[in-house]
């Protein structure tokens, strides 16, 4: 049997006939940038997440660096951000001219520990950042109090968060602004690059308006040294269309990942755990084995396919070796890089194909 890590077959051929039309219509409309499609995705992206604003923008990476520019962190901030992370948390940091400051995760949850960031405060620290990785949430009351302490802007990196709930309120609602992916390997994916800032403060939604579209609101006049990075009406329109079976595709989602959970009786993993006050929207699921290579190995020559999210820890990524950071200085990141991998986990799975996953990790000694 052959199961690829995702498919996008089975999601995309149930809607083929809505995405196909709405393709049609936005071809023959001749609008392409800044119109009626982008405008709808808008209002009800906000209106899913439990917030007042959203401006769609280029991609994920777009999203939280905008968010940090409009918050004015630049040359000689730090920002907070977890040690496990992808990298473009660590970028729209580095983007500002700011020094991204790591925290460990908790090991468990692999979300960045509130413990551990008020030992990271500085007189330099402006933001935290909190990455939703992998779908769960982080402790979101906590790193909020802690910020409000010391005066901290709190940011949501809820690129895999799309539908994810903290105590009842969903990623996007959690923080002070929020910034978001649509890759297509997304639980809401475009067909394309794309990405969204989701907030409830008015001021900032029009200064990240003004800076995605080359720092203007009215055009030709300029009244920020802006950027590029906007949503086209067509990734907007397939977002529209895509928006409505979310719930539904997170749902299915939710049943492999508790098939998997019932399932694997190895003693060679270690199953995810999820926090009480988290709803997940099962992103990827992440085990974890010390013999991990052998087991991505052992699972591929039986035509099964992993991902590895992420093979290297942030602190020794050969682009932030400026930072002076070596081997040891994070251990928890560096055991998470060295043991994680991701089962395939996508809507459509047939049930032979989970169990035929789950059969072949219990032979695996």
């Amino acid at each position: 049997m052959e199961i690829p890590f995702v498919s996008f077959e089975p999601m995309h051929k149930e809607i083929a006939e809505e995405m196909l039309n709405k393709f049609k219509e936005v071809y023959e409309k001749n609008w392409f940038i800044f119109g009626h499609e982008l405008t709808q995705f808008e209002k009800e992206f906000a209106k899913y997440c439990g917030a007042k604003y959203c401006i769609g923008c280029g991609n994920g990476l777009d999203a939280l660096h905008l968010i940090l520019e409009g918050y004015d962190i630049k040359e000689g901030d730090e920002v907070i951000i977890p040690s496990d992370t992808f990298i473009a948390t660590a970028l729209a940091v580095s983007y500002c001219g700011a020094k991204p400051v790591f925290v460990e995760p908790d090991i468990n949850t692999y979300e960045i520990d509130p413990k551990l960031i008020e030992s990271a405060i500085t007189d330099k620290t402006k933001a935290i950042i909190v990455v939703q990785l992998y779908g769960q949430s982080s402790d979101m009351e906590k790193i909020n109090d802690i910020a409000k302490k010391y005066k901290l802007k709190v940011i949501e990196d809820a690129a895999q968060a799309h539908g994810t709930k903290y105590k009842g309120k969903k990623a996007g609602s959690l923080a002070e602004a929020a910034g978001f992916s649509f890759y297509p390997g997304k639980n809401l994916g475009a067909l394309g690059d794309g990405g969204a800032v989701v907030t409830d403060d008015k001021d900032l939604a029009e200064k990240i308006r003004a800076l995605s579209n080359y720092g203007s609101i009215e055009k030709y006049n300029h009244i920020y040294k802006g950027f590029n990075s906007r949503l086209d009406e067509i990734q907007a329109s397939f977002l529209r269309i895509k928006l409505r079976y979310l719930d539904k595709w997170n749902e299915n989602r939710k049943s492999i990942a508790e098939k998997y959970i019932e399932g694997i009786k190895n003693k060679n993993i270690v199953l995810p755990k999820i926090a009480e006050y988290t709803e997940t929207n099962w992103y990827v699921f992440v085990i974890r084995s010390h013999r991990r290579n052998e087991l991505q190995t052992y699972l591929q020559n039986y035509g099964i396919g992993t991902v590895i999210h992420y093979p290297i820890a942030m602190h020794l990524q050969k682009c932030y070796e400026d930072l002076g950071y070596k081997k040891g200085d994070f251990p928890i990141a560096e055991k998470i890089a060295d043991e994680v991998l991701s089962l395939p986990i996508w809507y459509g799975m047939k049930n032979e194909e989970v169990d035929y996953i789950i059969e072949k990790i219990n032979d695996w000694r």
